[in-house]
């Protein structure tokens, strides 16, 4: 294999030839240090992914890695616009029946595919109708594998067996596709904004098979150039894009996009603090308090180095408790008889200084979790309809006492978390301490705590919901008893027959202040019965050079690249 000595990040190494062209092809020519020159380096947008990147099929875009990549490379029906609302996307327009069954969608003209070995002289073919019908049906597919399915099954037509029906999705032909729903699903145009649903031509899947991963055909913005994988992933610009901006001019600007994985949050830090990367998301522990003052602030000595944006964020950061015994064993055991008391798990809450919470471990990057579960960036977030827990540690000694626990008797847990939220667990500890609670925080690895949260083996722990869609059905899912952990989002085994039933009404209220009362409702069922602890609601936090323009934050923390620019 040819290599190729590249300088990065002030130290030399060597990468594939192949690899090392695909960053120095971008103006045809580089330096021979091999750095982008600062016009060429002005052309790409560098962003960091820490986590892993797993796969470039939209069928398993399950995590932020995958997400933020995928979503440069795809396009879907419909997106999201600036105010969480479905808009138009590949489809130029679209109707939905009267009784909330029958969605139809009628495409954009002349969208191609990108270029790619898999078409015929190899130039990227147009997208149909029955693109849309084969991309959908493959997250079916025992062969796909794919953890998206869930988006449509429960909602779109079944047959008699409870399976996806043949006639869920119909191609009427190359340029209308129907959708046949088994009853009103409300935020069903919201699911399909999800990158699960963004299309994919089946010519690249019959080629490539499981390593269609690694080998992506799309119609956005940017298209697939190398990936070396850990190393970096870089995409060139489409410049067959179909979209243009308001004067015409065709998207996106930039040449293209690289995407490192440097693991470390303080080395990740630094690389953005020298200039080589554009945009960095979130602060995380270890640099927040050497970025920001107690107030939220930025230190003066950063100051005007970079932008700093804030924005509310679709998650919910959560303490949940394990109310099913079935599969909790010795202490774990003990403990669940506890928790499954309502007043222990009230007394808990009520325990907490969430405001102190956000301003001192924080750094005010949240707000604190004193309404339900639906965070504030959705409509139905109201304080007043939804009272959530105060700082009332009083009562919450009351309600230990009434539960049969005090001095003689003292309440001794375990809270089941991983290292990034140990800072927040460990101020936890002191505010339960404070009421006579012992707490012992069991810093796990993100795998194990995964697992022992989805199969019920922990009865005490903390976890996120970041919002797969803009809608609080989403976050209220947790809490509908047919979702039962590990096949569904509820992994406290909350059940209400009162719940089920708002919720079931809830999701298909067409009429927005009557959805939104229902929501409350639900909301207001789960303060009362505490299945969780709303500890606050996330922000987004991005950092960005000052020289890039067109990157915004938005609630759900989405990357869109095609109308960013570098000055």
């Amino acid at each position: 294999m040819a290599l190729f000595l590249v300088r990065q990040a002030g130290f030399f190494r060597v990468w594939p030839m192949a690899l090392a062209a695909g960053l120095l092809g971008l103006a045809g020519c580089g330096s021979p240090s091999g750095e982008l020159s600062p016009a060429e380096a002005r052309r790409v947008f560098r962003y960091n992914q820490p986590e892993a990147l797993t796969s470039l099929d939209p069928a398993f875009t399950r995590n932020q890695a995958n997400i933020w990549a995928v979503s440069q490379l795809y396009n879907g029906l419909v997106e999201l616009d600036s105010t969480l609302q479905p808009a138009p996307a590949l489809a130029r327009r679209y109707v939905i029946s009267p009784d909330g069954r029958t969605y139809t969608f009628w495409l954009q003209r002349g969208v191609r595919f990108h270029d790619s070995e898999v078409f015929a002289q190899g130039r990227g073919r147009e997208v149909k109708a029955a693109d849309f019908v084969y991309s959908f049906r493959r997250l079916f597919d025992a062969k796909t594998a794919s953890p998206g399915g869930w988006i449509f099954r429960g909602k779109v037509l079944e047959d008699s067996k409870g399976e996806i029906s043949d006639t869920c999705f119909v191609a009427v032909n190359d340029s209308t596709l129907r959708i046949h729903l088994k009853e009103p699903f409300i935020p069903f145009l919201s699911i399909l904004t999800m990158p699960y649903a963004f299309v994919v031509p089946h010519e690249a899947v019959e080629r490539y098979g499981k390593d269609f991963r690694e080998h992506p055909v799309g119609t956005g913005p940017f298209r697939f150039r190398l990936w070396d994988t850990g190393n970096v992933l870089l995409l060139h610009r489409n410049r067959q894009y179909w979209r243009r901006d308001a004067q015409g001019r065709q998207l996106p600007y930039l040449d293209a996009v690289q995407i490192s994985f440097i693991q470390d949050r303080k080395t990740e830090f630094l690389t953005f603090l020298q200039g080589k990367l554009d945009f960095l998301s979130g602060i995380r522990e270890g640099s927040r308090d050497l970025v920001m003052n107690p107030d939220g602030s930025v230190r003066a000595d950063f100051q005007g180095r970079f932008t700093v944006q804030k924005a509310p964020y679709l998650n919910t950061e959560y303490l949940g408790f394990q109310l099913d015994s079935a599969n909790l064993t010795g202490e774990q055991a003990v403990q669940g008889r506890a928790l499954r008391d309502k007043r222990v798990r009230q007394a808990l809450n009520y325990a907490l200084n969430k405001p102190e919470l956000v301003a001192y471990v924080l750094n005010h990057t949240g707000q604190p979790g004193i309404s339900g579960f639906v965070p504030a960036a959705l409509p139905s977030f109201s304080v007043a309809a939804v009272p959530g827990y105060t700082y009332q540690p009083q009562k919450a000694r009351q309600l230990l006492q009434a539960a049969g626990f005090g001095p003689t008797h003292p309440l001794r847990l375990r809270l089941s978390t991983v290292a990034e939220r140990k800072a927040v667990g460990e101020y936890l500890q002191k505010n339960w301490l404070d009421i006579g609670v012992q707490v012992q925080i069991d810093i796990n690895q993100a795998a194990t705590q995964q697992e022992l949260v989805d199969n019920g083996r922990t009865a005490f722990f903390t976890k996120s919901w970041l919002g797969d869609y803009p809608d609080a059905e989403n976050y209220l899912s947790l809490f509908y008893s047919p979702n039962f952990s590990p096949g569904g989002p509820d992994k406290t085994h909350y059940k209400s027959a009162e719940y089920d039933q708002l919720y079931n009404e809830a999701r298909r209220e067409q009429e927005v202040a009557r959805r939104i009362a229902l929501y409350q409702h639900m909301d207001r069922l789960i303060v009362e019965d505490s299945p969780v602890v709303s500890l606050y609601y996330d922000e987004v936090i991005r950092l960005t050079q000052n020289n890039v323009r067109g990157l915004t934050p938005n609630p759900m923390n989405q990357l869109l690249l095609e109308r960013v620019r570098k000055q």
